[in-house]
Formats: structure tokens, C-alpha cells, sequence
């Protein structure tokens, strides 16, 4: 079954730091459109950070630029958020979601759009607070 799933939420302190995983079991991520995604309670869901599966390019969200950084590891089928300088803004739910050229759509990441992403995981809860 094509599945993505996330680890690695938690509490943390502000300005402490994560690591999210993403693996994707049931299809390879290698050539896929990656994204992070949070919905704090009563916000909207927000694209925190994409890469690309063609070129490798990323976008980030003004409010996390510079903060977090996402990375891929092709090998491991895993996807990566870093975030470091953790804020209590930053509490949310994580979702990884991944899609390719052949998705009918498009989706808002940061500055940028990506390929509709047509697989989703359940998310992890990041809770920052001291």
C-alpha cells in the first residue's frame, strides 16, 4: 500500500531543534515533488517547505526561512525537515505529502508551486514550549 510516514515530532524548548522524517513505503520518492506541511489549531494549513524532484530546488515559507532546512536521501526513500530556533508558533501538526507531473493539479509551497500532492502521510505533532 503507498504509504508516507512521519516521525520524529516531539516537545521541544524554544529555540531547540528537530529532525522530521518522511518515508514513503509502497513507491520510490526518488523524482517526486516533496513537501512539509503544518496546520496549527484554528489556522489554516500552510506549506512549510517543498523540494523538487526535478532539479532538486526548494522553497521555503517566509515564516520558517532560514529556520529549516529540507533535504532528501533518495537511498533511505526519506524525506527531511530539519528545524532549529524552534518558536511556539511553530507548534503544529508536520504532514509530509509527495507528488509527480501526472498530478492534475498544483499546490502553493512557500514562494512556489509544486506538483498536486496525491499522497499524504498522517502528520507528526510538534509542540514547542517551554
Amino acid at each position: 500500500q503507498v504509504q508516507l510516514v512521519e516521525s520524529g515530532g516531539g516537545l521541544v524548548q524554544p529555540g531547540g531543534s528537530l529532525r522530521l522524517s518522511c518515508t514513503a513505503s509502497g513507491f520510490t520518492l526518488d523524482g517526486y515533488d516533496i513537501g512539509w506541511f503544518r496546520q496549527a489549531p484554528g489556522k489554516e494549513r500552510e506549506g512549510v517547505s517543498c523540494i523538487s524532484g526535478r532539479d532538486g530546488s526548494t522553497s521555503y515559507a517566509d515564516s520558517v526561512k532560514g529556520r529549516f532546512t529540507i533535504s532528501r536521501n533518495n537511498a533511505k526513500n526519506t524525506v527531511y525537515l530539519e528545524m532549529s530556533s524552534l518558536k511556539p508558533e511553530d507548534t503544529a501538526v508536520y504532514t509530509c505529502a509527495a507528488g509527480t507531473a501526472d498530478s492534475s493539479w498544483y499546490i502553493r509551497c512557500g514562494a512556489s508551486y509544486y506538483y498536486g500532492m496525491d499522497y499524504w502521510g498522517k502528520g507528526t505533532l510538534v509542540t514547542v514550549s517551554s
